[in-house]
């Protein structure tokens, strides 16, 4: 991290603190989190779950500040995040450090007491994650960055049904690698047609390190290991008729996205101002919380007895 000009006026309001949340992220982590805790095979008592998710979603509020702190210095060369509240002035970086630690000791703290001491520690080695493994030494060093750093966002399942089970599961970890193997093909779509922004802030994105074909190429890669694992997941515990059918569905739709990314070139993407990869972009966005969103509907199908889970 280098110094952010200390030129601006802070005069931070309630909101420019809770944009420091990254309030769109911690919606994806309270879902995947919640799908996960109702996909186990225990169940919750509805307070001790609903404080659980909470604790969560300020575990991931306070990683969100953290990860503002340290990268306060790019999001002010980058367009894209240029709005934030520290590259903006409205917020001083030490007070995003100040909350980001309280929020993350609170947010473990408390998820140990009410839930157990397992999933406490899966909160902060997320969080741990997140700022240590991913912002401060991959994303700067490695165009590999959102591949491992995207195991960050994939564990709040995996700490939702350790809410439900205290332990482990397969289930846990297919849906763990369905957000993991998501994150590349989301953010590299993102990349392609947001270049500037990480050739200005010098972050080896792929597009950057290896140039716009390699990555055209990993995303298609990347998407097809995806669809066998997707579609694969329905034949699970967490899987049914219904998220089958979900899974088919948004797969083909997806791998088509990334296959016409692939045929692109350069002066066909600039002709029509990235349109194919804005489209996939958005795709992606509906992507994750559409399987998610089925695996909540085949839990809830069990919990009725209407469903064994897994397609026979």
């Amino acid at each position: 991290m280098t110094d952010v000009p200390h030129t601006q006026q802070y005069e931070a309001e309630l909101g420019d603190y809770f944009a420091l949340l990254k309030p769109r992220v911690m919606q994806l982590v309270v879902f995947t989190a919640l799908v996960g805790m109702l996909a186990a095979p225990q169940s919750v008592h509805p307070v001790i779950g609903f404080a659980s998710i909470l604790f969560i979603a300020i575990g991931a509020g306070a990683s969100g500040a953290l990860n503002m702190w340290w990268d306060a210095d790019i999001d002010a060369v980058m367009r894209r995040t240029a709005k934030r509240p520290i590259p903006a002035g409205k917020v001083e970086p030490r007070e995003a450090l100040y909350l980001g630690v309280a929020l993350s000791g609170l947010s473990v703290m408390m998820l140990g007491l009410s839930a157990n001491l397992l999933a406490a520690f899966m909160l902060a080695f997320t969080i741990f994650f997140y700022l240590v493994i991913y912002s401060m030494w991959l994303k700067r060093l490695t165009p590999q960055n959102i591949v491992i750093g995207g195991a960050a966002g994939a564990f709040p399942p995996v700490i939702g049904w350790i809410v439900a089970t205290g332990s482990f599961s397969v289930e846990a970890w297919l849906m763990f690698a369905l957000i993991f193997m998501w994150t590349p093909p989301h953010f590299w779509a993102l990349a392609l047609f947001m270049r500037s922004d990480y050739d200005d802030a010098d972050v080896p994105m792929l597009t950057v390190a290896h140039g716009r074909p390699a990555t055209r190429r990993h995303i298609l890669i990347y998407t097809v290991l995806l669809v066998v694992l997707a579609i694969g997941t329905g034949f699970t515990a967490v899987g049914g008729y219904v998220y089958l059918t979900t899974a088919v569905i948004l797969n083909a739709m997806f791998l088509l996205g990334a296959y016409r990314i692939w045929q692109r070139d350069e002066d066909d993407a600039e002709g029509d101002n990235y349109a194919v990869e804005r489209k996939f972009f958005r795709l992606s966005l509906y992507y994750l919380f559409l399987h998610f969103g089925a695996i909540l509907v085949e839990a809830t199908l069990r919990g009725w007895g209407l469903t064994g889970g897994g397609v026979s």
